[in-house]
């Protein structure tokens, strides 16, 4: 099954002030603030929601597509991709802007201060995916997720056009959507992804009642934090999937976008829905214990130890043919 991930593709600039900013602002002049902060360390992190899938599926040897937009300043991350089973040859390479850059300061409060550079983003919306289809041979799903809003419209569109199943996934770009253009993305979906508050931002929005959000998309998959995940389809019942339990939590960030590669290797090798979800929910185990969204590795006899306590050896056995 070949599945192509559309979304961001982006470089986190992450910095760290030891003093509070709120000590350093003055309330009669915050109409003119103009403040420096002097920053005891500096991360550089690869991120981005489309390349996070991506990194997780090529770590479960699912063979991902990536489909998105960045800057010549990719080939690096381009490399590191590659080397971890992910197709890049789909990403477009803008003539004039970097890629997407994400900075952040955040004190010894953890309150923080940050900024997003969309840059060469918002060149998704010139990816035409029948070329990326015409390259590999086809498509079985496109995951749409958060992206430049006009490419991830256009690739909805597309796909409904030209009759390839899709994923609605729209994480951080919910906020800034209308209802019209949610309504848009979710109609004819087979899968919609969320959280637990993105559904109730979901009907709200649309107006749309869970049930009948379920007539216009096949499943629905709400992940709810460190009690699993329930995947949702129309004349079934729920099915719930809890999560393996945590050796620590140390970083919460990117464990949403583990979760669904997870579950779209699920996919890609013919598993249960059931499976996929223990399989994503596995995945977001081993991203919040590590510090980062793309810095964990995936060793094999270690993952099936852990899967095989939390769900049971019928579960392991079934997922075990597939894990590389």
């Amino acid at each position: 099954m070949r599945i192509a991930v559309s979304g961001s593709i982006a470089h986190d600039h992450l910095m760290t002030f030891p003093g509070r900013f709120a000590e350093q602002l003055v309330g009669e002049q915050l109409h003119t603030v103009s403040l420096s902060f002097l920053v005891d360390s500096l991360e550089v992190r690869r991120g981005g929601v489309g390349a996070n899938i991506c990194f997780g599926m090529g770590q479960l040897g699912a063979a991902p597509i990536l489909v998105g937009a960045a800057g010549a300043d990719f080939e690096e991350y381009r490399a590191w991709l590659d080397r971890h089973g992910v197709d890049t040859q789909s990403v477009r390479i803008s003539d004039v802007l970097h890629t997407a850059r994400f900075v952040c300061t955040t004190d010894a409060d953890h309150n923080q201060i940050g900024s997003f550079y969309t840059g060469a983003m918002s060149e998704a919306r010139l990816i035409e995916l029948q070329t990326v289809a015409d390259r590999v041979g086809g498509l079985d799903l496109v995951h749409i997720g958060a992206d430049d809003p006009e490419a991830m419209l256009r690739h909805t569109e597309e796909c409904r056009t030209r009759g390839i199943p899709f994923a609605a996934d729209f994480s951080q770009q919910l906020a800034r959507m209308s209802g019209e253009e949610i309504r848009d993305l979710i109609d004819g979906a087979a899968y919609l992804f969320c959280n637990e508050y993105e559904r109730s931002l979901i009907t709200a929005k649309t107006g749309w009642s869970p049930e009948e959000i379920l007539t216009r998309a096949g499943t629905w998959v709400t992940t709810l934090g460190a009690r699993g995940a329930r995947i949702s389809r129309a004349g079934e019942p729920d099915i719930e999937v809890h999560c393996p339990e945590e050796e620590e939590k140390v970083d919460p960030t990117g464990v949403g976008d583990a979760f669904r590669a997870g579950f779209l290797s699920g996919l890609a090798w013919g598993a249960s829905l059931e499976r996929s979800a223990q399989v994503g929910c596995m995945l977001a185990t081993l991203v919040i214990e590590t510090v980062g969204t793309q810095e964990y590795t995936l060793r094999r006899g270690p993952f099936m130890e852990r899967f095989t306590k939390a769900y049971g050896q019928q579960a392991a056995d079934e997922v075990r043919a597939h894990l590389l």
